[in-house]
């Protein structure tokens, strides 16, 4: 379970950050409003928390983009590393859509 009044900011890696921008669409800015607007879903993804604990979140940006978002925590859970993030699947929003 994430501790969210640990986390004090972003950590990105240059080549996630171009990543997401050049293949999805999807600039750090973007990326980072949707931890802060509702509803933000958090989901594990146990297929890939092999060397550390990996994480889905479905959120959304300020302009109502929605973003599936990988990421996982960094410098003793302080700090969100965004691995990866683009537009949700149309079976990400239905569960989006569907959440609390």
């Amino acid at each position: 379970m994430i501790e969210w009044t640990r986390v004090v900011g972003f950590d990105w890696d240059a080549g996630n950050a171009l990543k997401s921008a050049d293949k999805h669409g999807v600039t750090q800015s973007e990326a980072e409003q949707a931890f802060f607007n509702q509803p933000l879903l958090i989901l594990d993804d146990d297929r890939h928390s092999f060397a550390e604990a990996r994480f889905h979140a479905l959120g959304r940006t300020d302009e109502d983009r929605r973003l599936q978002i990988t990421f996982t925590l960094r410098r003793e859970a302080t700090l969100i590393r965004i691995i990866s993030a683009r537009a949700m699947s149309a079976r990400e929003r239905s569960a989006y859509e569907k959440s609390p």
